[in-house]
């Protein structure tokens, strides 16, 4: 109940609290939050779960940033291995450019590509959506990416799924001719 009032406003309604459903549309309460049970619950939509899962949905955060942002609220700090979590954050520092780069390439490859344009237009996607939505083209051939990373044997693009590498230990690129579309997490990268 704390946790959901500083989001929604709450009315007691016998044992329970009782509020419009801030996940859709509503002129009659049907958003029910039971601070015995610990959960809530909408019987309009079926939206449900804990304080932890509300928190990641009504902001869009993932399960930790929700835990954090939680523990924040309640004057608490969620313990970390610094070094480790240091490490974590570099790595993820590091792939979310070598996905940036790639998107950007494959953007790119999109513009010089007429027969996969006019799969998207027949697909009813005109270059306005595919631009707003990042979408690209991963030309046909086996190590396109050489182009784009001056280490093609970088171990982040085996990280980031980009690249494949063989029994033989050849690399090639695991995207070839192919529509793609960028996957982007809640904070746009």
């Amino acid at each position: 109940v704390d946790v959901i009032e500083r989001y929604v406003p709450l009315k007691k309604a016998g044992a329970n609290y009782m509020a419009c459903c801030p996940f859709h549309g509503e002129k009659t309460p049907s958003f029910s939050v039971s601070p015995t049970k610990q959960f809530y619950h909408c019987f309009g939509c079926g939206a449900h779960g804990t304080a932890i899962s509300f928190v990641m949905e009504y902001q869009g955060l993932g399960f930790v940033e929700a835990v954090e942002e939680l523990a924040r609220s309640a004057g608490m700090t969620v313990p970390q291995e610094a070094v480790a979590e240091k490490q974590r954050s570099s790595q993820s520092a590091d792939l979310a450019e070598v996905m940036l780069q790639a998107t950007r390439y494959y953007r790119d490859e999109l513009k010089r590509a007429p027969k996969a344009i006019e799969y998207l237009k027949r697909r009813g996607l005109s270059g306005e959506v595919a631009a707003r939505f990042g979408i690209g083209y991963a030309p046909p051939g086996w190590q396109n990416l050489r182009d784009v990373f001056p280490d093609y044997d970088a171990k982040s693009l085996v990280q980031a799924g980009l690249v494949i590498e063989g029994e033989n230990g050849k690399r090639y690129d695991r995207f070839r001719d192919r529509i793609m579309f960028p996957i982007i997490n809640p904070r746009g990268a």
